[in-house]
């Protein structure tokens, strides 16, 4: 009887290209190199995961083989990255790609190949369409959401605010963007005194920064990445300039971003977090699970660092869908688990929780926005969002 039953369930096993017996292929592409080059953290984090996985026997047996490779934030690198893993590595997904533009110029491509492009690496709204793309699923909350949160605490706050933006002159910048003065609804057009912009190749902001403080801004919101955050943050010190910053949760790291620009001048700072900071839950269970991950398998990581906080939970929400799909390995059933998931993941903030459904591809959409006071962030009012 036990060897007929061993037959059925080897009948019962269901692969495509990327997936055996004994392995799973996963894709992944970050900056390890390049202008955003600190963003190369999270697929160091989230590749110390797996190998702890593979450690303990891996997934259902299998054992993961992360393919992390580097596009330098370039779009076109990232095309040509994500056409070697498809076709040439035949990797079973891509997952946790990072950046707007760079997953917007895979998009059609992994949707026409049908390979799941999975917890993309960015907050950009496209990116939960399961009608228009049923192969790509967000993971963040959505720049939207988010500045609509900010813009929520700005007129509960600060209602009379004088609002200068800088904003990067791309999709991420104008996602954002779009959620904040959607939030501010008609209030924008006289709430709004000045709006900058810099590319990603600009060495610094210094210009954008003095012009917005000739506006007579005393609301700063910096749509930026951590390189020209952290510059921004400093510069708005060195210029004399005092307004109230709001600064988007990509670049609220206090090791990449902070720490570079000076704890003393990132004082202040308010930002919006959806994962927990490891220096306010260090007591607790979940953040000493992962501490010993990050102490084991990336030493040379800071576990302070949110951007590996994203990249360990990421791959937790990724683990998640793999042991769901079981046996049945196919890239369509990936999908069908990845669009009905709810879990409470250890290291997202308290309050906060994952859900997705066949007609919703944004799987966190709360926030709590929170102040940088000179060590560490402090919550200020209650958690946001849908």
């Amino acid at each position: 009887m036990g060897v007929a039953l061993a037959g059925t369930a080897q009948a019962q096993k269901k692969y495509d290209t990327g997936a055996t017996d004994t392995e799973i292929k996963i894709g992944h592409l970050v900056p390890y190199s390049g202008p955003v080059s600190a963003y190369g953290t999270i697929g160091k984090a989230a590749g110390a995961y797996f190998a702890k996985l593979n450690a303990e026997g891996g997934i259902n047996g299998r054992k993961i083989n992360f393919l992390s490779l580097d596009d330098a934030y370039t779009p076109s690198r990232t095309v040509e990255q994500a056409r070697k893993l498809v076709e040439q590595d035949e990797v079973l997904l891509l997952f946790g790609t990072l950046g707007t533009a760079h997953n917007m110029a895979i998009q059609r491509y992994m949707n026409a190949k049908k390979v799941p492009q999975l917890f993309v690496a960015t907050g950009a709204t496209r990116f939960g369409d399961p009608k228009a793309f049923p192969w790509t699923m967000g993971w963040q909350p959505t720049y939207q959401a988010e500045g609509q949160i900010y813009a929520q605490h700005i007129l509960k706050n600060k209602p009379d605010a004088k609002i200068g933006i800088l904003m990067q002159n791309d999709d991420f910048g104008k996602d954002y963007l779009k959620g904040f003065l959607d939030g501010l609804g008609d209030k924008a057009k006289t709430m709004v005194v000045s709006q900058q912009t810099y590319e990603v190749t600009d060495p610094t902001v210094d210009s954008q920064l003095v012009a917005l403080k000739g506006s007579g801004a005393d609301v700063f919101f910096s749509i930026t990445t951590p390189k020209f955050a952290a510059q921004a943050i400093r510069k708005v010190v060195e210029i004399g300039w005092r307004p109230t910053h709001y600064l988007a949760s990509v670049s609220q790291s206090v090791t990449s971003v902070f720490k570079p620009a000076g704890f003393e001048n990132a004082k202040g700072v308010i930002s919006a977090a959806y994962l927990r900071d490891p220096t306010d839950y260090k007591d607790t269970k979940e953040v000493q699970e992962y501490l010993a991950v990050m102490a084991k398998y990336y030493p040379g990581g800071d576990p302070n660092d949110s951007l590996n906080v994203l990249g360990y939970s990421s791959a937790q929400t990724l683990e998640a869908v793999l042991r769901r799909a079981g046996d049945n390995l196919t890239r369509e059933n990936i999908m069908k688990v990845a669009a009905n998931l709810q879990l409470n993941l250890p290291m997202l903030y308290p309050g906060i929780d994952l859900k997705t459904a066949p007609d919703d591809f944004y799987p966190i959409e709360r926030m709590q926005p929170q102040q940088f006071d000179g060590t560490k962030y402090v919550p200020l009012g209650p958690v946001l969002g849908r």
